[in-house]
Order: C-alpha cells, then sequence, then structure tokens
C-alpha cells in the first residue's frame, strides 16, 4: 500500500502554530492508524503548482495515489472511507457522522471563523457588525451544548465529525468564547486528550518549529 502524502506548509508564524489545519488530517491519520508521510510547500512563495493542487494557495491538501484532495472536511470524509475507525460502515451511524461533520463546517465554523477574525485583529469595538457576529455565533454554541451536555461524542461512538468539531471549537475557546457553554469546554478536553490528537498536534509544533 502507498503511503498517503499530507502536503502543509513548511513554516508558520508562531500564532497559527497548533491551529494550522493540517492538524485534523494528521489527528485522522494518527485515529485510523494509516501509514504516511508530510511533504511541505513554501509559505511565502506559492507558486502555480501550489495552486493546482489547492486553487486557494492554502494547505492542507492530501494525496492517495493518484488522487489528490483540498478543503479538511473533504479530506476527513475521504480517510472515514477507509477506516471504520473514522467513519462507521453501518449506514444509520454513518449518515449522522456525515451530518454533524458538514454540521461543524457550515452551522459552527461559519459563525466561529468570521468572530474569531475579529478577535485576532484586536478590534474590540462593539459596533452593530461585531454584535451580530457575537450572538451569530453565541446562538450556535447555545445549541451545541445542549446537544453535547446529553452526550460523550457527537454520533456515538468517537469519528470524523469529533475531529472536525472539536477543532473548530478549540478556536473559540482559544479566545475565551466558551466561558458559558461548560458541555462545549469539557468535549474539547475529551477530545484533546486522546493520544492521536497529542501527537498530531506535537508533531505540527515540532514541524514549523524545525523551519525557525
Amino acid at each position: 500500500m502507498t503511503d498517503l502524502i499530507l502536503t502543509t506548509f513548511d513554516w508558520v508564524p508562531e500564532v497559527p502554530r497548533g491551529y494550522v489545519r493540517d492538524i485534523r488530517v494528521r489527528w485522522a491519520l494518527e485515529e485510523a492508524g494509516l501509514p504516511y508521510r508530510v511533504e511541505s510547500v513554501p509559505f511565502r512563495d506559492r507558486d502555480t503548482a501550489h495552486f493546482s493542487r489547492q486553487p486557494f494557495g492554502q494547505v492542507p491538501w492530501l494525496t492517495d495515489g493518484d488522487i489528490s484532495i483540498f478543503e479538511s472536511g473533504a479530506i476527513l470524509l475521504h480517510l472515514g472511507q477507509r477506516s471504520e475507525a473514522l467513519i462507521p460502515t453501518d449506514p444509520r451511524s454513518r449518515s449522522e457522522v456525515i451530518e454533524w461533520l458538514f454540521a461543524a463546517l457550515n452551522s459552527v465554523e461559519m459563525a466561529s471563523l468570521p468572530w474569531s477574525i475579529f478577535i485576532f485583529s484586536g478590534d474590540t469595538e462593539a459596533t452593530p457588525g461585531r454584535k451580530s457576529l457575537d450572538n451569530f455565533l453565541e446562538s450556535r454554541l447555545q445549541h451545541l451544548e445542549s446537544v453535547l451536555a446529553e452526550r460523550e461524542w457527537l454520533a456515538g461512538a468517537f469519528s470524523v465529525a469529533d475531529i472536525l468539531m472539536a477543532d473548530v471549537l478549540r478556536l473559540v475557546e482559544r479566545f475565551d468564547g466558551l466561558a458559558g457553554q461548560p458541555a462545549c469546554r469539557d468535549y474539547i478536553a475529551r477530545a484533546t486528550a486522546r493520544p492521536s490528537f497529542v501527537k498530531a498536534y506535537a508533531d505540527q509544533m515540532a514541524h514549523f518549529a524545525a523551519a525557525d
């Protein structure tokens, strides 16, 4: 079997380290025990070859034989087809994992990412736009809180849906956005205590630090 190839940046500044989205793929690969290697592309000089693999000039992408896949959600879905540790084969359970995988992207991250950009920029002015972002994220988190208060993982057993949702929530927690959501905080703690996340995080940090 040909090893999977995960491509990420050769280096990034310190602030995004630990949050670059290749960590989602590293985490899934470690959970599934799938063999892989990591390759790099320049962070500063993104050439046409990079854009041919990732049309927005971002990372990561995954190479699986003659298949190249970009977008972390699509990569996780692809890996789930290769490992029952990531997505179960039972049709009902599989559907539940997939719906929560998309919910992490389309219902939670779409609210958390613009909010976190405002926070990261240091813009604390209470403008109507900022208030709208706060309210939008708070609404989504309240709904998620009620779900996570009643279950350990989103779809029964741990799955790619939890990898994606926990990583989305990690960024919110980084900026103290989960103060009123104890179930969400506990969920992140459970997820990030898994050995697969601990290794994925350490590997990403070491990868970027090696290029300093």
